[in-house]
């Protein structure tokens, strides 16, 4: 991809008025992230932060008009359906900027904003992450924060670089779809092994003949996200309320790795 321009956030002086000199890079606007957020009823107990995907090479901004972070606003809703009454709020965030751009890491610079934002609204309080894609990734390598106490990633994009580490003490759910040509099924397995010693706990669903985009069977897409939400989210604020019937026969606690 073209990533033009991204060495030129850190460029001094001012450009003549919209001219770029010889042997420098355009300067890069700068975007800034957006949170939406679906308030609990009463008082807040727990708080779900949703991250949306992107590419690898991009400082387009992000709109709201894309899939991107439009393919989450139903896993937001449904959460948010199933938790508000128990004091669950749900927090979308819009990254800045489309891509993960390397070394840069802007959608995890965002997530820590975002997690920043929730610790000095809710002090205290138990967050559980869900991203799909890129945002499964940032999911990843956010779960350090130490309000984070599980993680759902959605088809991510995780390698042998993936830092196993950031989950250490967490629970973690990841589901591939076994047909997925963008991010590999296979390394979110190996994935899900080499961290599961230090996790809280691990489990690993593959959804077969089921692509990136969580088009096919996505009732059981969102049942499964939710319902491993809303069960950690019982789990640690003692919170009355049960992940529906259908999570826990797809999904038994005992589980460690599922085809469906």
């Amino acid at each position: 991809m073209d990533n033009r321009g991204a060495s030129g956030a850190g460029s001094s002086g001012t450009a003549d008025k919209g001219t770029v000199r010889a042997g420098q890079m355009p300067l890069v606007p700068a975007h800034k992230p957006v949170l939406s957020v679906l308030e609990a009823s009463g008082n807040t107990k727990g708080v779900v932060l949703v991250l949306h995907g992107g590419r690898a090479h991009s400082r387009d901004p992000v709109e709201a008009r894309h899939l991107s972070p439009a393919r989450m606003i139903p896993f937001a809703r449904q959460l948010h359906r199933a938790g508000r009454e128990h004091g669950l709020a749900v927090w979308s965030l819009r990254n800045s900027v489309r891509g993960w751009n390397g070394p840069d890491m802007s959608p995890l610079r965002d997530a820590r904003w975002a997690l920043q934002q929730i610790t000095d609204r809710h002090p205290g309080v138990p967050v559980f992450l869900l991203g799909h894609s890129m945002g499964g990734l940032t999911a990843v390598c956010a779960a350090d924060h130490p309000q984070v106490e599980a993680v759902v990633a959605l088809a991510p994009w995780l390698g042998p670089e993936t830092p196993a580490g950031r989950v250490t003490g967490r629970k973690v759910l990841i589901i591939h779809g076994s047909t997925d040509q963008m991010t590999s099924p296979s390394q979110s397995l190996a994935f899900a092994r080499r961290a599961s010693a230090d996790a809280a706990s691990m489990q690993y669903v593959s959804l077969t003949g089921v692509g990136h985009f969580m088009l096919r069977k996505i009732r059981l897409w969102h049942t499964l996200a939710t319902g491993f939400v809303i069960t950690s989210f019982a789990e640690s604020t003692g919170a009355a309320v049960r992940p529906p019937r259908a999570f826990t026969q797809l999904l038994p606690a005992s589980s460690v790795q599922v085809t469906l």
